[in-house]
């Protein structure tokens, strides 16, 4: 793995940091072949609770490094890019993003796919695909309007201007928005409540989350099948012993 993609396991939570501050940690090809091992590694591990995603040095990423891509061999959809973003996808691993600075094309595209995601007050979102006579990816055409609407995606995606957190949070787009300064302790302990949960747990839920929209009755009996096979579990036995214990 390079030393542009820095992955680190702490008490159930694999943290990995976009680490090239010289480009503003825009992503290259390498970069997305090592992003991917991790999110891979992270979900292969029943002892992990979380992702936390975050960039270094006050930036989250600026997106696809544009020249390495026009260097790259001919694009499709087993390159590196698109290998990442299905495997995103596919997370049973519930994901944390910490964003601060530029979050620019796929680094707001990627909050599509996390769970929770804080952002520090001098966070700037931004999907510029239209300026580049692009189109937009990551399922961001159909997840955006989805989260915040289709006047407002049109606009994200039509303009291509970004906007600053406190706009992300009305959209949103993000959980919660805090303090630059304090966007490291905020993420701290949001990644140690989520491990201090069974795993899963964790896992099971996100799984229900991210089915496809189904009718009501479908829901509750694929719940009730989850919740059956969890009941017998010796993770939520124990967590049902010590609940029961603290009552009394």
């Amino acid at each position: 793995m390079s030393d542009c993609i820095v992955t680190e396991k702490r008490d159930g939570i694999v943290w990995v940091t976009f680490n090239r501050p010289q480009k503003k940690n825009a992503i290259t090809q390498q970069m997305y072949r090592d992003l991917t091992a991790a999110l891979e590694d992270a979900e292969r591990d029943s002892s992990v609770a979380a992702i936390v995603l975050q960039g270094s040095h006050g930036c989250f990423t600026a997106g696809n490094d544009l020249h390495d891509f026009l260097q790259a061999d001919e694009l499709n959809e087993n390159s590196p890019p698109f290998e990442f973003l299905y495997t995103l996808s596919r997370l049973s691993v519930p994901v944390v993003a910490s964003v601060d600075g530029p979050a620019i094309g796929i680094g707001t595209t990627i909050l599509l796919h996390c769970d929770l995601v804080l952002a520090g007050n001098g966070a700037k979102l931004a999907l510029p695909f239209i300026h580049l006579g692009l189109v937009p990816e990551a399922a961001s055409s159909q997840l955006l309007p989805l989260l915040c609407g289709h006047l407002r995606a049109a606009e994200l995606l039509l303009l291509g201007d970004s906007i600053d957190a406190t706009t992300a949070l009305s959209y949103g787009l993000v959980n919660k928005v805090v303090a630059s300064e304090q966007l490291a302790e905020a993420t701290a302990e949001l990644a140690a409540s989520l491990a201090s949960k069974p795993v899963s747990g964790l896992r099971a839920t996100k799984n229900l989350l991210k089915q496809p929209t189904e009718a009501v009755a479908d829901r509750i009996s694929r719940e009730a099948q989850v919740f059956i096979k969890a009941l017998h579990s010796d993770a939520a036995r124990e967590a049902i012993a010590q609940k029961l214990h603290k009552k009394n």
